[in-house]
């Protein structure tokens, strides 16, 4: 397994390089598959979407609508897809960033309780 860094699969979804979106696409459409995915870790996820968020400026509708592919998508590995799952139900319908219900559900498969913040939105969404 190959992991695959944040450019990488950002260049593959907004396409706005052309350079890089072909050598995105190309790499993942010809090294990945089914018996052979490329690893995505937590981090690069929380990267994805503050990329996405700030960068290019992706509504929250695009946003679930990018993860929920990437994490539907067979040729990739998402670092503890469950915990991924949970923090996108809790940022569908909450006021908080994706980050910021991923670090609270971490913290919750960790044994945590609660999740302190001093982020006004995250701590009005009941982490």
């Amino acid at each position: 397994m190959i992991g695959l860094d944040t450019n990488v699969l950002v260049g593959c979804i907004v396409q706005d390089d052309p350079t890089q979106a072909a050598a995105a696409t190309s790499l993942i459409e010809s090294r990945y598959t089914d018996e052979s995915p490329g690893f995505v870790s937590q981090l690069v996820l929380a990267e994805i979407f503050w990329v996405l968020a700030r960068g290019y400026g992706y509504p929250k509708p695009v946003l679930l609508q990018v993860l929920n592919k990437l994490l539907g998508a067979a040729e990739l590995e998402i670092e503890d897809v469950t915990s991924v799952r949970a923090a996108l139900r809790m940022y569908e319908s909450g006021s908080a960033g994706f980050a910021d219900f991923h670090i609270a559900q971490r913290a919750r498969s960790a044994g945590c309780e609660t999740t302190f913040t001093l982020d006004r939105n995250a701590a009005n969404s009941d982490l």
